[in-house]
């Protein structure tokens, strides 16, 4: 039972009422339906991978599965590895060490993370060929004359790939592990030091087990990135399991032979989330009262120093700064006649779309969010946990479980029409742009719901009892205290999903509808056929784009502690971003 008081001018005393029903009231059944709506991809899939129309199991299972199983661990394990060198090493020195650019590369070294994986496939692969400027440079100041005169490293492979998308994904691993670092108790610090640990000892006995949760979590998110990659193994030929999926549903023309694929990547998703939720299980390190004093820096001298410059200018430099200045300036050159209405057309149809999917995104994290403050419980707990699970699948695999059910229901309603009225509906879900920002809405909620929740969180309940004794029910105490309290963490939420969606490929190239093109497809067929100038344009605006949300995740790291001129100051808990990755 729960006690809650009684609205202005009733009878004075607490009114009761009964736990039973509780999760379905209004707020409770919208709450229960959005989880249900994010979780009927996930559930689609299985079901239509254990009924296929026509089974293809044995064969996929004898004859390319294993590859694409092979080469997707591989892949993954790569990019596990090359995050984890560049994001942890880079957050130790920017936030331990002290050398020249140190304040420079706390925020330029995110700015990778605006660049989607695809694009900078594109931009290295005309930069590095064999008819690039690279290679031609070399030839011509060697004296080459074909490519049996010297070896050059084939950028169209597994390595490739591997170093593609690390250079893109690093900042996962980097914000985290930075916030983690930034959050460490001096005094744990100080003790490694005085029992003669130095700046490395102490980052191997101490920092780094104290900030594996987060280093685990920005690991996670790396290599589900991988597996949801669709443009950049593509482009490289390399046979991962999205990429087999999209050959067997679309070259093929099997649904359920696509939709066993899947399950087999919501397997890997499975795996990655269990391995991060049981690494954490039982591992809590609490922080002492000193967290905000000055952290102790190590001074770098000498070749250290440079060597330190030099692991923060690489990141930075090859995953963004080369990919931008290459896409500037052939966007330049071909802006005069790439500026068509065409192209403004498609760059409309991906703001429309994207700005729709943030603003639904961000009302259903509000609704299922508030819903669970006024009265939690099992149902709204479990609800909660479903509809975060989107962000974990991939786009090709969330694009079958949403559009076989609208294809569904589409066909029976037309069924239904012709029978009864005489006339056939067409279709009204399935093959519009209503797949699409569904699909949007489903993969991005969970990034919206965290920094919605970690700000409702910071709302004490005396705001809402205050409101409650002055007569306000739970929607005008919504409106009038909580939402402009959570405005920030709300315009955080709707920003980072409206990059996200500009950025989606795979569901996208799935579920667009005939003639539709947004501006990532529009790159991806340019730079498939070879074409990287006239897809440079709309590439750069995506960058563009991109960068917004990096802005805000630099602002929030920094405010994870005081900065040194403030040392010893109080400053705000972490802001929602950083908390609803973590989450």
């Amino acid at each position: 039972m729960t006690t809650e008081l009684a609205p202005t001018g009733a009878r004075a005393g607490p009114r009761v009422r009964r736990a039973t029903g509780e999760a379905f009231d209004a707020w409770g059944i919208a709450t229960i339906a959005v989880a249900a709506l994010v979780a009927m991809p996930v559930v689609v899939v299985p079901l239509l991978a254990l009924f296929p129309s026509e089974s293809i199991w044995a064969h996929l299972a004898s004859t390319v599965l294993p590859g694409y199983v092979t080469t997707t661990v591989e892949l993954m394990l790569g990019v596990a590895c090359g995050t984890l060198a560049m994001g942890v090493g880079a957050a130790w020195l920017v936030t331990m060490c002290r050398f020249p650019g140190r304040r420079i590369f706390e925020w330029a070294l995110l700015l990778p993370l605006a660049v989607p994986a695809y694009v900078i496939a594109y931009v290295y692969t005309d930069l590095l060929e064999y008819a690039g400027p690279v290679q031609g440079a070399l030839r011509a100041a060697f004296g080459w004359r074909s490519a049996a005169d010297y070896h050059f490293p084939e950028i169209r492979s597994l390595e490739g790939a591997v170093l593609m998308l690390s250079l893109v994904l690093y900042p996962y691993v980097y914000m985290l592990a930075r916030a983690a670092f930034l959050e460490q108790s001096v005094n744990i610090l100080d003790a490694a030091r005085s029992l003669g640990c130095g700046p490395w000892g102490a980052f191997l006995r101490v920092s780094l087990p104290m900030a594996r949760p987060g280093i685990v979590v920005g690991l996670s998110l790396a290599m589900m990135e991988t597996l949801n990659d669709y443009g950049t193994v593509s482009f490289f030929a390399v046979r991962t399991l999205t990429a087999g999926l999209y050959d067997v549903w679309l070259n093929m023309g099997n649904l359920g032979g696509a939709a066993q694929i899947a399950t087999v990547m919501l397997a890997f998703v499975a795996v990655l989330v269990v391995l991060e939720r049981g690494s954490r299980r039982r591992r809590r390190h609490y922080q002492g009262g000193d967290r905000m004093a000055r952290l102790p820096g190590y001074r770098l001298r000498g070749w250290r120093c440079w060597l330190a410059v030099f692991l923060c200018t690489f990141p930075f430099v090859a995953g963004f700064l080369v990919p931008a200045l290459v896409l500037a300036n052939h966007a330049v050159a071909e802006l005069p006649g790439g500026w068509t209405p065409q192209f403004r057309g498609y760059a409309l149809n991906s703001l429309g779309l994207s700005a729709a999917a943030a603003v639904a995104a961000v009302c259903a994290s509000l609704l299922v969010s508030y819903r669970r403050r006024l009265r939690p419980n099992a149902w709204l707990t479990l609800a909660t946990r479903v509809a975060g699970l989107g962000y974990a699948v991939p786009g090709a695999v969330l694009a079958i479980g949403v559009l076989v059910p609208l294809a569904a229901f589409d066909n029976a309603l037309d069924a239904l029409a012709r029978e009864w009225l005489g006339m056939s509906t067409g279709l009204l879900l399935s093959g519009t742009v209503v797949a699409l920002l569904l699909a949007y809405v489903v993969r991005f909620l969970a990034v919206s719901m965290g920094a919605v929740e970690a700000s409702l969180a910071r709302v004490t309940p005396s705001m809402d009892m205050a409101s409650r004794t002055l007569g306000h029910g739970p929607g005008a105490t919504f409106r009038r205290v909580h939402l402009p309290l959570v405005r920030g963490g709300v315009l955080t939420a709707a920003l980072v999903v409206f990059v996200d969606s500009m950025k989606e490929l795979p569901a996208t190239l799935i579920l667009r509808p005939f003639d539709f093109d947004t501006l990532a497809t529009h790159v991806y067929q340019f730079a498939s056929d070879e074409q990287i100038e006239r897809a440079s344009l709309g590439a750069l605006l995506i960058v563009l784009a991109g960068l917004a949300p990096v802005i805000v995740l630099s602002r929030t790291i920094a405010a994870t502690r005081a900065l040194e001129e403030h040392a010893g100051t109080v400053q705000a808990p972490a802001p929602a971003v950083i908390e609803s990755v973590r989450a």
